[in-house]
């Protein structure tokens, strides 16, 4: 089997509740997502796709998968797309880092892996240990009164897990962690979570002044060591996010036991070839995960699912629905979301197909 085609796909994710606002200033009311479509001589055709929450988050952009094709795409025309672990390979060869980038070829080329062995990816990911992954629901930064308002409605549509978002302002962070979190009824959990976005400093104002709430403090500052000046005072179970970039940071955490919960980003990480190995070796180590991405529509929540399908049940905190967080699709079919738990299609592969009405013209195409 060789690739025979190789297309990407730009479309505009609209937020469904109107703005998105997280972190030390960040917002965004469209998501650009980059979709990319494999085509081989076999017949099959394989897709992934990469959407950042907003420009330059991480380190990644919207335009670096199309940059990216420029250079890769013609080296992969002819090879066999089911190699999953020599497109890795061939991949970083050619170019070092970006692996946000490489994550949605990679996601195509296992797409394809699947359906030519007509097994569903979790399988081929090691077999479903968690069947039906719990959700949280994200609370982006709005008034107090609209972030109870919007908990509410997230929990009556299952949702039992939450992620606050803080981060801009740790007075008012103050305020949104102590109003919401009383709230929780019993067998519901919370993330506040900052995006990186508060000072050392400050982060220990935000911990002392909630000692006595339980939640989650998620990535409350940019770098790991600031993280972990936090940790030593804090009380509350830190999740680390943004840091997690791979192998030798997740290594690192394990030495320190520098966390309670990893947030894996499939994108940050690389792709899911990288990832998996990630979260193998922080399990390996008995250290929880999330099953995630920068952001999405149906490609990307599909390929999470599968993710977070093969991952112990035991181990896997929560994963998320992005698909649900856009007016607008990537796919068709997939994954899908009832009752406050997300769960993966039984079909080979990933069992998505591009929504290609929604995707419109390719931006660039490659071989025949």
């Amino acid at each position: 089997m060789k690739i025979t085609r190789i297309r990407i796909f730009k479309t505009a994710l609209p937020y469904v509740d109107g703005f998105y606002a997280w972190g030390a200033g960040n917002r965004i009311e469209v998501a650009q997502a980059s979709v990319v479509v494999i085509d081989t001589d076999a017949g099959l055709q394989g897709c992934g796709e990469f959407t950042p929450c907003g420009e330059n988050y991480m380190v990644a952009h919207s335009e670096g998968v199309e940059a990216l094709a420029r250079l890769v795409a013609p080296k992969l025309l002819g090879e066999d797309p089911r190699q999953v672990a020599h497109i890795e390979g061939l991949m970083d060869h050619i170019v070092q880092g970006h692996g946000y980038a490489k994550a949605p070829f990679d996601a195509a080329c296992w797409d394809i892996l699947g359906q030519a062995c007509g097994q569903p990816l979790w399988m081929l990911l090691g077999g479903k240990l968690t069947d039906g992954a719990p959700m949280y629901r994200v609370a982006p930064q709005r008034s107090r009164e609209d972030t109870i308002a919007e908990l509410n409605r997230h929990r009556k549509a299952g949702y039992r897990q939450f992620q606050i978002k803080v981060g801009a302002d740790w007075r008012a962070d103050i305020d949104r962690i102590t109003a919401a979190v009383p709230l929780l009824e019993p067998g519901e959990k919370a993330m506040a979570d900052a995006n990186q976005g508060w000072r050392v400093d400050d982060a220990i104002r935000v911990a002392r002044a909630t000692r006595d709430l339980d939640y989650i403090l998620e990535q409350p500052c940019r770098t790991y060591e600031e993280c972990q000046q936090v940790r030593r005072v804090a009380d509350h179970p830190m999740k680390l996010d943004e840091c997690l970039t791979g192998m030798a940071a997740a290594q690192r955490i394990v030495a320190d036991r520098g966390a309670e919960l990893c947030c894996l980003k499939l994108s940050n990480l690389g792709g899911l070839s990288k990832a998996r190995r990630v979260r193998d070796v922080l399990i390996e180590n008995r250290l929880p995960v999330v099953a995630e991405d920068t952001w999405g529509g149906e490609i990307t929540s599909t390929l999470v699912a599968h993710f977070a399908a093969s991952t112990p049940a035991e181990y896997l905190h929560n994963t998320t629905d992005l698909m649900n967080y856009n007016t607008r699709s990537t796919g068709i079919g997939g994954a899908w979301a009832e009752n406050g738990k997300l769960y993966a299609p039984d079909a080979p592969g990933l069992g998505v197909t591009p929504d290609f009405e929604s995707l419109g013209t390719p931006v660039a195409e490659y071989g025949a």
